[in-house]
């Protein structure tokens, strides 16, 4: 094999890291099973062909910059298996992940030229989100879209934002989008091929090697509660889906936690019942009313694992937001009252 140093802001080509690592040249994740890597490409404008977005640096949250990265399958639901279980299964395997970003075209040529970024971690916590995007053939579909972060020594310096939305969009969900489970804990591959640029020796201030374990915990408690609560309901016969909403000029999805048909009710979930729990759910929910044209007299209700103070119970009954607690197999504060809280 042929040799290449990878460099964040390196130009190549497929073709290249293919004759140097010996992984493939057509997919969007590639593994290396010999050299110990996976190779993802992104290509923002593949998705934007079919109307959606999702590829792109996001906005930074609490734990540091973030890549997210639409998964492998062009038709019908994408599942966690195949290549989309490369990726996933990287940081188990001990393997490194390595992100390319279409680059135009090699000059007189059709073939793609590939910018290396870096090294990244899938993130352990919420590994990816469920989305529904068109397909090749056109069909609404679940697709994963995963989440990446910079390995320790690497930064997001060489990626793209996501590309803002064009229009005001709203697709109803059959169901709620169901949330990742966190990856097992492993350890962080060490990079041996990718180096950084000599001019530009960052180190992220948060990566995926430092995520505490509290906060995964309290995600998968919100998955679990927003699941059983769904669960609780069908068995009720009530009809249960969601929403996706892109607004025009801002990056990214608004997804609600889930919109119970039956009872014209919005729910907003939470892990844990403080009051900045409480209070992010609010605003969500005011947020989410505006954009998803539900029948007149829609309930706003908050979901919570345990009753939050009672100053909080206050501030929902002034704003005229419903509460349901989960009590073991049971949730009290449903069904909802008919009059107003």
């Amino acid at each position: 094999m042929t040799t290449l140093e990878l460099v964040p802001g390196l130009v190549t080509t497929r073709e290249a890291i293919a004759a140097a690592y010996g992984c493939g040249t057509f997919q969007g994740i590639e593994p290396a099973d010999e050299a110990g890597m996976v190779f993802v490409y992104s290509d923002p404008s593949a998705g934007a062909e079919y109307g959606y977005t999702f590829d792109g640096r996001a906005e930074d949250d609490e734990f540091g910059p973030l890549y997210l990265y639409t998964g492998a399958g062009a038709k019908g639901d994408q599942k966690p298996s195949g290549r989309n279980s490369s990726l996933i299964t990287h940081a188990e395997k001990e393997r490194e992940l390595h992100l390319f970003i279409a680059h135009g075209k090699v000059p007189g040529s059709g073939a793609m030229q590939q910018r290396y970024v870096g090294q990244m971690v899938l993130d352990p916590i919420q590994p990816y989100e469920q989305r529904w995007a068109p397909g090749a053939d056109g069909v609404l579909r679940r697709v994963l879209v995963f989440r990446l972060r910079p390995a320790p020594g690497s930064t997001l310096d060489e990626a793209n934002p996501i590309e803002p939305a064009t229009q005001d969009t709203l697709i109803e969900l059959p169901e709620p989008p169901k949330a990742s489970e966190p990856v097992k804990a492993a350890k962080v591959p060490q990079q041996t091929q990718a180096k950084d640029k000599q001019t530009e020796q960052h180190a992220t201030a948060q990566t995926t090697a430092n995520v505490t374990g509290g906060k995964r915990e309290v995600i998968r408690r919100e998955g679990q509660l927003v699941t059983a609560f769904e669960a609780h309901l069908k068995s009720l016969g009530h009809m249960v889906k969601s929403f996706q909403i892109t607004v025009k000029g801002e990056r990214g999805t608004l997804v609600p936690d889930l919109y119970d048909a039956t009872d014209n009710a919005l729910y907003e979930a939470k892990g844990k019942s403080r009051r900045e729990d409480v209070r992010m759910a609010i605003g969500q929910l005011l947020d989410y009313r505006r954009h998803i044209g539900a029948p007149s007299g829609l309930r706003l209700v908050v979901l919570l694992p345990s009753y939050p103070s009672d100053d909080v119970q206050d501030l929902l009954v002034a704003e005229g937001i419903y509460l349901v607690v989960q009590a073991g197999d049971t949730f009290e504060g449903f069904p909802l009252s008919a009059a107003s809280v």
